[in-house]
């Protein structure tokens, strides 16, 4: 093997050089490390590249670790990098640390990882916990509706709006209800409160008494935050449901009493067309007897059982009484006088 090029090695001299410098400034960010120093922040190299070992950029660890010591908070990389890779957010921990220090809320590192990871905003949180939030119930962003229907004993529906004035609990933030509870605990209270009063009218002249009676329930209880007020933003007057209500067991009241009628009226035409075939059925069997009488006056006249003139004597009785039937008929119009024909 010939000796290699001057030009050859200068180039691969400069290359490895390069490759150096890369790999020296990606492991070890000396303005990071500067950077920390001046802040007061005691951080070794080692540290450093440890964390682009483990996959750690080291800027999200070390400019929060510098926030937090500015502030007076007193905390570690093996704290911020263990938080990192859990798949917490550092940044807003130290944020949370440093609001919740200045507005002297006791919240230590443990506990605000902790509601990080919980998937809570724990800076909003923080936040909340000095400024309340004031939230709408109902949320017209959950189920659509701006007031919550109630009826009252009376009859008369009330629709109703309120504000709840809530803070974060930090204590009882990991596992705690979230808002949605508290709206929908809110609006349940409302219902109760509309549907026990005697009369729409008390509702409305007092409407303190549906937030004193919400109040008395403890419905932040198992939740996230604590409810500081509720006031009523506002009621209105709906609809007559009680009206309505009776309306409609009247129309059914009606339309049962129809159908029973329907069903009474069938029976009698049943009941008619029954007695009729009835009627038709005698007028028969008196025609069949009729039919029998010449036959037994026959006969009787063969027996000699029968004279001529007891023959003459049951025609006779027999014309006088169609005679007195036809004069005691009332069924028949009489003909008008002035339509007799004259003799």
């Amino acid at each position: 093997m010939g000796p290699i090029d001057p030009n050859t090695m200068t180039f691969l001299i400069l290359a490895l050089v390069f490759v150096f410098l890369f790999l020296f400034v990606y492991f070890i960010p000396i303005r990071l490390w500067i950077a920390a120093l001046t802040s007061g922040v005691t951080i070794s190299l080692l540290s450093l590249v440890g964390m682009r070992l483990r996959r750690v950029p080291p800027s999200s660890i070390v400019n929060p670790l510098i926030n937090a010591t500015k502030a007076g908070l007193t905390l570690s990389t093996n704290q911020l990098e263990a938080h990192f890779l859990a798949g917490g957010n550092v940044y807003r921990v130290v944020q949370a640390l440093i609001s919740a220090d200045k507005a002297n809320i006791p919240l230590t590192f443990e506990r605000a990882a902790a509601i990080d990871l919980a998937g809570r905003d724990v800076f909003e949180a923080v936040q909340m916990s000095v400024r309340p939030k004031v939230i709408d119930a109902p949320d017209p962003k959950q189920g659509g509706y701006d007031k919550v229907a109630a009826v009252a004993m009376d009859g008369i529906q009330l629709l109703a709006k309120a504000r709840v004035t809530v803070k974060a609990n930090l204590d009882r933030l990991v596992g705690g209800a979230t808002e949605e509870t508290i709206v929908a605990r809110v609006g349940e209270g409302i219902v109760t409160t509309i549907g026990s009063a005697q009369s729409h009218k008390q509702v409305l002249e007092n409407p303190d008494l549906i937030s004193k009676s919400i109040l008395d329930k403890g419905l932040d209880s198992g939740t996230g935050f604590e409810i500081l007020s509720i006031d009523i933003a506002d009621i209105d007057v709906g609809e007559n449901i009680g009206a309505k209500l009776q309306i409609d067991q009247a129309n059914a009241d009606k339309q049962i009493a129809q159908a029973k009628a329907e069903e009474r009226k069938a029976m009698a035409l049943a009941q008619e067309q029954e007695m009729r075939a009835r009627v038709e059925e005698m007028r028969a069997r008196v025609v069949e007897a009729e039919a029998q009488v010449p036959l037994a006056i026959s006969e009787a006249f063969r027996s000699g059982n029968l004279g001529v003139m007891d023959y003459y004597n049951i025609k006779n009785v027999m014309a006088d009484t169609q005679m007195r039937e036809s004069i005691s008929d009332t069924s028949k119009p009489k003909k008008p006088e002035g339509d007799q024909p004259h003799s």
